[in-house]
Parts: structure tokens; sequence; C-alpha cells
């Protein structure tokens, strides 16, 4: 069985691994986290990027949130007069852009480890692919973190730009490919109006996983090989 789910912002990691218990997930079945497991809540997502680069089943997209924290890792450069002398306004502006958009408390939980796990967890994150194409039951899927921006069906996979992939916010008009479903987050579902709160969307063309766990409002875990959607019953 093949298992998604989406930006979840230092979702806990105990309601985490209870979801997965309830959706029967086991060392057969493989999941795709389609990007943003750091920043704005708990541990900063700290926990889970530990679990997750001990899971052969278990596979980590690059969101825009990871991509902000890898644009910081001078912070994990030893201090010396170099690295002083290149402090520059560029990296002040990463930095402060990173911070905005809730990486404070990733980055207070990231200190309290050792230095060796801080540099694994920055060398898993740029291991980490922008996107993976697979088939399930004769279906083919893209997942990518965001969508696609100036999309074209014309266009490869590998023509698009990391801020093309990571960044974007397609509209409910929007269409990808019609062969191919293209599963994505980084939208809360939320964002397209009421009736979508906590709800995943589906189009003919795409579907939006983030149901705004980063906003406090729970997480769902879809299951491709049926469709089937998990949540916890507090979350309902």
């Amino acid at each position: 069985m093949v298992y998604v789910i989406s930006d979840l912002h230092g979702y806990p990691m105990d309601k985490f691994l209870r979801l997965l218990k309830q959706a029967d997930f086991s060392d057969d079945d493989f999941l795709y986290i389609i990007g943003d497991v750091v920043d704005r809540n708990g541990d900063g997502g700290v926990q889970m990027l530990l679990w997750l680069m001990e899971q052969p089943n278990a596979q980590l997209i690059l969101g825009n949130h990871e991509a902000m924290l890898l644009a910081c890792d001078f912070l994990f450069d030893d201090i010396t007069e170099d690295s002083i002398d290149s402090f520059n306004s560029e990296k002040i502006y990463m930095l402060t852009t990173y911070l905005y958009n809730g990486g404070n408390v990733t980055m207070e939980h990231l200190k309290k480890l050792p230095k060796e796990q801080r540099l694994a967890i920055v060398e898993y994150l740029r291991d980490c692919p922008l996107y993976e194409t697979l088939s399930v039951n004769d279906k083919d899927y893209i997942l990518v973190h965001s969508g696609f921006e100036n999309f074209s069906v014309n266009r490869k996979l590998s023509d698009y730009t990391v801020d093309e992939l990571i960044w974007t916010r397609p509209e409910l008009s929007d269409r990808y490919f019609n062969d191919i479903m293209t599963i994505f987050g980084h939208t809360p579902t939320m964002y397209y109006g009421d009736e979508y709160k906590g709800k995943i969307i589906k189009t003919d063309t795409w579907i939006d996983i983030d149901v705004g766990a980063g906003h406090g409002r729970g997480a769902v875990l879809l299951r491709l090989d049926d469709g089937k959607e998990f949540r916890l019953s507090e979350e309902r």
C-alpha cells in the first residue's frame, strides 16, 4: 500500500504514529510526505526528521520550508572569522524570511542536538527529491509539494525551477496532466473556501492534501490504492 500526507509542520509525533497505526501501515507499505514537516509548531518537526532518516519505507519530498531551512544552513557552520565576514545582507534576509515563516521553533530544537545530528539532518534534506513519479494499481501519479507554476503539458518535470515546484498556489480552475494525477500540499484547502476546511480537495487532474495541520486543523493520511482517508477521531 502507498500512503501520502503533507504539511505536518511540527505535528505531534505521537499523533502521527497513531495515525499510521490506524491505517495499518506496515513495513510492506510505503509513505510519502509531500513537504513541510518542519516549522511552526511543537518541536518544529525535528523528531519527525530523525524518524524519517531511519525509515527505509518513507520518503520526504522537499517543501518550501525545508528549502528555507537549507538556505540557512550557514548557521550550522563553525564560527570563524571567515564565517563572520561572509554573513552578508543576503544571508540576513534568508534568515529573517525563514524565522518569519515559523522557523524559530525548528532552530530552537535543532540547536539542542549534537552537531553531528544537525549536520546529518542537513545532508538528509539536501538529498530529498523535488518530486516523485509512481504508479499504483495502473494509475500514474506525480507527487510535488505545491503543484506547478507556469504549467505546460509540454514541459519536462526536470525543466521546472525549484521555486516553481515548492511555492506556487494553484487556482481551483487550474488543470494539470489529463492522464496523470498530481498530488500536492502547500496550500491549505481552507484557503479555497470555508466549505473545504479540513477536507482534501480532489479535481479531475490534481488533489490537494494539505488540510491545515500547520494551523491546528489536524492531518489526513491518504491511501492511494483505494483512495481511503485516515484521520484521528478527535480531529474529525
